[in-house]
């Protein structure tokens, strides 16, 4: 009888051949089939991990109808204030620098004063709006509504002075643009084009036009920038005579050499005045003049408005900042603050606020702190900052943020050089602007 107590074994025969067949699977198939199974791939890494650009798409166009209340309060300048002034708006951080200077040279007058703004390292066009302290202060008063402007004239420069034609029209149907002592009022043909010139009556003297659009063209059908406009005249008195009025007459003459620029109405065209004592002071190529073109060197760290006009510039479009701060927000290098305006970014230097803050709704305003040493790019701001609380750049989800975008202090390559060539600021931000 067996003895059941000892354990069995497995059949030998079986198990030699259950792995005999297991090395023919994996001789014919099995090795076969793990060879060609595809091997997971790394994604790719991105554009902005490689530093390569990121492709731009077309930015979206301002409508006709907006740009006309966008250019309202200066579509009545004289040609040569109007050029200058679409031109300096590309550059709010200098205008912001400018009416500081001014503040605290009050007493500098004629040739002393353009002798001594020669001496800035700003553009051209800024350092010529030092005769225009009224209009200065305008700008820098709402620099999101100037930031706007500037902003759509570097996108569609065309449109833009099309606009004004526009405006200019509706001005003279009501009777409000028309010849004066202060200038004179004329509509020509230039290059197949019939277009309103307003141009000194004195070349040598500027009268700075003071109106309230809705008097002078009528109910918007966006709402005009809330830049300083004097009272209405009472009711019943809407006549040419009470709605323009003019201040002192600027002298541009000797001591200026001109406005910088004036208007090419043919192309549309800001052309340049190789005359103006700053526009000599800097390289202008061409001999006799030509087209302005923008020189970002002077945008400071104010970034475009999109990835396109940046590209086109080599500087940095709105929206950004972050991406700034993360690249050069290291210990020792100049970053981006993300907390409010002023606020230090790495270790060492101070860098534009991420969150300049806005006003509420329209034309927000807000902005950069004033506290010494805080920058701009590589571009300090001195203290005091644009009156009504203006900051260098508000305007929550519409105005400036911060930007790494780099410029030079020094003078550069003039924007007066020839040849070549805006959404409305929301509330955001930390509240109101101003220091933190």
């Amino acid at each position: 009888m067996p003895d059941s107590s000892r354990p069995r074994r497995p059949h030998r025969p079986l198990r030699s051949f259950l792995a005999l067949l297991c090395a023919v699977l994996l001789a014919r198939g099995g090795g076969t089939a793990l060879a060609q199974a595809p091997a997971p791939q790394a994604p790719p890494p991105s554009a902005a991990v490689q530093g390569a650009p990121v492709p731009a798409t077309a930015p979206e166009k301002i409508p006709a109808a907006q740009l006309d209340s966008l250019v309202a309060p200066i579509a009545l300048y004289a040609d040569p204030l109007l050029a200058q002034t679409l031109v300096a708006s590309t550059y709010p951080l200098e205008i912001i620098q400018l009416q500081q200077w001014l503040a605290k040279n009050k007493d500098l007058k004629d040739k002393a004063l353009a002798d001594a703004v020669a001496k800035q390292p700003w553009d051209p066009a800024i350092q010529s709006m030092a005769a225009f302290p009224d209009v200065v202060k305008r700008l820098a008063d709402d620099i999101q509504w100037t930031t706007d402007l500037g902003n759509a004239f570097l996108d569609q420069q065309s449109d833009v002075m099309d606009a004004v034609q526009r405006m200019r029209k509706k001005a003279q149907e009501t009777g409000a643009l028309k010849t004066s002592e202060q200038q004179k009022v004329e509509t020509k043909v230039i290059e197949q084009k019939t277009v309103i010139v307003v141009e000194p009556a004195n070349p040598q003297v500027i009268y700075v036009p003071s109106y309230n659009p809705v008097v002078v063209y009528g109910p918007p059908v966006y709402p005009y920038p809330p830049v300083y406009y004097p009272p209405p005249p009472p009711p019943g008195a809407y006549f040419a005579t009470a709605a323009i009025s003019f201040g002192v007459g600027m002298a541009i003459g000797a001591a200026w050499g001109g406005s910088c620029c004036g208007c090419g109405w043919g192309g549309n065209n800001v052309n340049i005045n190789v005359n103006n004592n700053f526009n000599r002071n800097v390289n202008v190529s061409g001999g006799g003049g030509g087209n302005w073109q923008h020189n970002s060197q002077h945008r400071g760290g104010a970034p475009y408005s999109n990835k396109a006009t940046a590209n086109k510039y080599g500087g940095s479009a709105r929206g950004e900042s972050r991406q700034a701060s993360a690249r050069t927000g290291g210990a020792g290098g100049a970053g981006v603050s993300n907390r409010a305006a002023g606020g230090a970014g790495g270790a060492g230097k101070a860098g534009p606020s991420d969150r300049a803050g806005g006003g509420a709704g329209g034309y927000g305003g807000g902005g950069a702190s004033n506290r010494g040493g805080d920058q701009i790019g590589n571009r300090s701001v001195p203290s005091g900052g644009a009156s009504k609380g203006s900051g260098a750049f508000g305007g929550g989800s519409g105005g400036y943020s911060g930007s790494s975008a780099k410029a030079s202090s020094s003078r550069g390559a003039s924007s007066m050089a020839s040849a070549g060539g805006g959404s409305r600021g929301g509330g955001g931000g930390r509240g109101g602007g101003g220091r933190r």
